[in-house]
């Protein structure tokens, strides 16, 4: 047998970085997961340990909602398109879904402002807002044009509409954790939105009750989370996706502006059917990076 080359042997024989706690936490839910687990986070001037496969590919589901409400405050701000014009709520985009449009408006047929389905969209994630918002501004394409336009591994072909027809379909609609955390940054720090867009989806996305179980459910009661969840529910006895992305103020810091922790959080293909078990896991995924940012100094 040739012995190996020196390079190889150092490879082998070079102690491997010390894993932080966190780290470590984040591990061994991504083993108790019965899933994958990725997970991406970022705190201007901290290094946090919290990554697991950022550049993976995990389908969105509803998670895509919150890019997509950028993309339509990008077309008001272009002036294609106006905060209070109505969108046709036809008959023929009635589905079975999730929608509290469709539940206060059984019949359709009536006009919707364009800023009624972007708070129900962002605050309850519905469906058929969703659709509606997604065929105003120019479907897919146009919402994956403006995500190009910001340099993001983002990737949406589908509606809601198309999802719920074939729910395989999913796993070309995806988001690279890293992705998803770099398009939260971005709406915190500098925004491409207007003071005022910007402010008014934030507040929308603070005021979310949606899955109260997952990023928000261990932090401290009142802790500000601005967030967007996506689930597949339960297919083929598995879980395909279990998702949430937020921005979380941290505790204030004397002297220092609030600081606000970016986390995305992305369960894919579980091999279970308890659902609360699958957003236990995101829940106590970011309560540890939540600690740990938190106890970490202001820079």
């Amino acid at each position: 047998m040739r012995p190996l080359p020196l390079l190889a042997l150092l490879v082998l024989t070079a102690p491997l970085p010390a894993q932080t706690p966190l780290h470590q936490q984040l591990q061994a839910l991504a083993t108790e997961s019965k899933g994958h687990l990725t997970i991406a986070c970022s705190l201007p001037g901290v290094a946090l340990d919290c990554n697991l496969d950022p550049h993976g590919h995990p389908p969105m589901q509803s998670t895509f909602k919150f890019p997509l409400a950028m993309a339509v405050f990008h077309q008001i701000e272009l002036g294609k398109l106006q905060l209070d014009q109505p969108v046709r709520f036809l008959k023929s985009d009635r589905y079975k879904t999730f929608s509290p449009l469709q539940d206060e408006f059984p019949e359709a047929d009536v006009d919707v402002p364009v800023r009624k389905l972007l708070k129900v969209m962002a605050q309850q994630s519905d469906n058929i807002a969703s659709d509606l918002l997604l065929r105003t501004i120019g479907g897919p394409e146009a919402l994956q044009q403006y995500l190009d336009s910001l340099g993001l591994a983002i990737h949406q072909h589908d509606s809601e509409h198309t999802l719920h027809a074939d729910q395989t379909l999913q796993y070309r609609d995806y988001a690279e954790p890293a992705a998803m955390v770099a398009l939260l940054r971005l709406f915190a720090d500098h925004s491409p939105l207007t003071p005022e867009h910007t402010t008014l989806l934030d507040t929308w996305l603070l005021e979310s009750p949606s899955t109260p179980g997952r990023i928000k459910g261990l932090l401290p009661p009142g802790t500000p989370v601005a967030h967007k969840s996506g689930s597949s529910g339960v297919e083929g006895g598995m879980i395909p996706a279990t998702n949430d992305v937020a921005l979380i103020t941290l505790p204030p810091v004397a002297g220092r502006p609030a600081r606000r922790l970016a986390i995305a959080i992305f369960l894919t293909d579980a091999h279970t059917t308890d659902e609360d078990a699958c957003e236990s896991i995101l829940a106590r995924a970011a309560k540890a990076i939540y600690d740990t940012a938190s106890a970490q100094p202001a820079p």
